[in-house]
Parts: C-alpha cells; sequence; structure tokens
C-alpha cells in the first residue's frame, strides 16, 4: 500500500515537478538555476490563485467581522455553547467558513513535499532519466547556482532572513486594522494574529535555515506572490466599494 501511495505521489507530483523545473532552467539564458525557482514558484501559485483568493477574502471578511464577534464573545462569555451558537450562526448568515483560509496551506504542502524531494534528491542521472523529454539545451550536469554567486545547494542566512521578513510583511498586509478590533481586552484571533505578524516569522526564517537555500528561494517567492496578491485584492476591493 505504501509502495503504491509514493508511486502515485512520483508520478502525479514529483516527476511533472522535475520535468517542469529542468525545462525551465534548460530555457532560461544562462541556465540560472535560481531564476527557474523563481519562475516555477510563480507558476504554481498562479494555478493556485483562485482558491488563495477565495481563502484571501474569507480572511478579509474575517477582519471585518471582528467587532461584531468580539461582542458576541463579551455578551456570552459565561455561556460558551451559546457563544459558539451564535457565531457559527454569524459565519452561516455572512457566507463565511473561518476554515477556509486553510485551503491553500493543505493544497501548497503536497507540492511542498514534492518540491523538497526534487531539491533534496538533487539532478543525478537516475532523476534525469525521468524526464519526458531532454532539452537540447541541457547540459550534462545542472549547475544550481543563482545569479553566478549562491549555490542553492547550500544554506544561507541572508535568504532565510529575507523568508522571515516576507512573512512579516504577508502577515502585516493581511492584519486587523486597530479601527476594526473593537473595545476591550486582547481575544483569541488579535493574539493569534500577533503570534503569525512577530514570532512565525522567525519560526520560519529559522525552518528555512536548515535546509538548502533553493528552499528559501521558493518560499521567499511564494511570500512575496502572496503579499502582491492581497495587496492587489484590497485595492480592487475598495475600488468597488
Amino acid at each position: 500500500m505504501i509502495d503504491i501511495f509514493f508511486g502515485i505521489f512520483r508520478i502525479v507530483l514529483y516527476q511533472p515537478l522535475l520535468n517542469a523545473l529542468v525545462f525551465l532552467y534548460a530555457v532560461v539564458p544562462g541556465n540560472d538555476f535560481g531564476v527557474a525557482v523563481i519562475l516555477l514558484t510563480v507558476l504554481l501559485r498562479l494555478a493556485m490563485y483562485p482558491l488563495s483568493g477565495k481563502a484571501i477574502r474569507a480572511q478579509q471578511k474575517m477582519a471585518e467581522l471582528q467587532p461584531r464577534i468580539k461582542e458576541l464573545q463579551e455578551r456570552f462569555k459565561n455561556d460558551k455553547e451559546k457563544q459558539a451558537k451564535e457565531m457559527l450562526q454569524l459565519y452561516k448568515a455572512e457566507k463565511i467558513n473561518p476554515f477556509s483560509s486553510m485551503a491553500p496551506l493543505l493544497l501548497q504542502l503536497p507540492v511542498l513535499l514534492a518540491l523538497f524531494q526534487v531539491f533534496r534528491i538533487g539532478f543525478g542521472p537516475e532523476q534525469l532519466a525521468l524526464l519526458y523529454v531532454v532539452p537540447a539545451s541541457l547540459g550534462a550536469s545542472i549547475d544550481t547556482t543563482f545569479l553566478g554567486l549562491l549555490d542553492l545547494q547550500e544554506k544561507s542566512f541572508l535568504l532565510a532572513g529575507l523568508v522571515g521578513v516576507s512573512q512579516f510583511l504577508q502577515a502585516k498586509t493581511m492584519a486587523v486594522p486597530k479601527s476594526t478590533k473593537g473595545k476591550g481586552g486582547p481575544d483569541f484571533s488579535q493574539a493569534l494574529q500577533k503570534q503569525m505578524l512577530y514570532v512565525f516569522p522567525f519560526f520560519l526564517a529559522f525552518i528555512a535555515l536548515q535546509f538548502s537555500a533553493v528552499l528559501s528561494v521558493y518560499l521567499l517567492t511564494s511570500n512575496m506572490f502572496t503579499v502582491g496578491q492581497q495587496l492587489y485584492m484590497k485595492k480592487k476591493k475598495q475600488g468597488n466599494a
């Protein structure tokens, strides 16, 4: 059963991503591996754009509902069952699934695992034998340097730090404005937002530093793509208001 699972994983995710990355590497001027990783990340995020857009809209709607959520929490603070029921009714009335923001993460996870396998295993003769078509411009081996300066198979403090900064920017662009937080002490959502804003960037940077820099390039590009998508959707919503 496990062999069947890994076989499907290899055919459906690992092999297509390996082929896509090698193809981009072969067609990018100068055969820059880092640029190929950035292009592949952008293409993957564009493919997931509708789903991630839905999640961002749900997050924005949840931010707008914070005063009403805080009001329910204060009104029914001594009756947790009633509080949960009223909040579910609020979500239903506003047509919001509070867990929908998890969908892009769950979708990205198997893709991220497959990419990690591509990066970890490397590009030896056995891996290149899995190519559907060998690009004519592909040399005897793949040079994993970025801009001719940084070997992405090695760890990079600089790129790991930039991953943390990009995660902070991503959380900042989605942060609930102070004017919509309501009165009273901090609630769970505010505490979670602070964790995402100030703690998670350090955690993600630490994780990125444990692996080769190619993972940092993927995370950095993905985070900045999300920042751009969030800002675009905010501007579009303000224009339609």
